[in-house]
């Protein structure tokens, strides 16, 4: 049963659409599960591997220089880490490609992460239950 993919086109959304279809009939007409949005765009879709987590965290703990990096808090070495865990840009939210573009020009996780969790989730994380959880440290 093929998948079909598909890129919202609602320039608040621009989120990747996934439709399953039973049989060989086509997708029919799609909307975007996210926003109602009709305006998509077609992706051409890859296959997937089957890699087990072991073999991916094997494959980065044998790259000493990416975990050297990691240490030493190296935002672009989490940019790294993060693709080789998630796969590719393009499944991704465009809340996360902007975190990863930021880290990308070497800006501080510490710096990004509040600035984002604010845009994703409204509001001062701070200020909420739960606020040190919510920014990677202990309630």
């Amino acid at each position: 049963m093929p998948v079909y993919e598909y890129r919202c086109d609602n320039k608040n959304c621009r989120r990747k659409v996934s439709v399953l279809v039973r049989g060989f009939s086509g997708p029919g007409e799609v909307t975007c599960n996210f926003c109602g949005g009709k305006d998509l765009t077609r992706l051409f879709s890859t296959f997937a591997t089957v890699r087990t987590d072991q073999d991916i965290y094997g494959d980065i703990l044998d790259d000493s220089t990416l975990v050297n990096r990691m240490m030493h808090n190296d935002p672009t070495a989490m940019v790294e880490w993060s693709r080789r865990m998630g796969g590719t840009e393009g499944e991704k939210a465009p809340e996360y490609q902007e975190m990863v573009e930021r880290l990308e020009r070497g800006e501080s996780y510490e710096s990004v992460m509040p600035e984002m969790q604010k845009k994703i989730l409204g509001g001062d994380p701070a200020d909420g239950p739960g606020a040190e959880s919510a920014l990677g440290g202990e309630d």
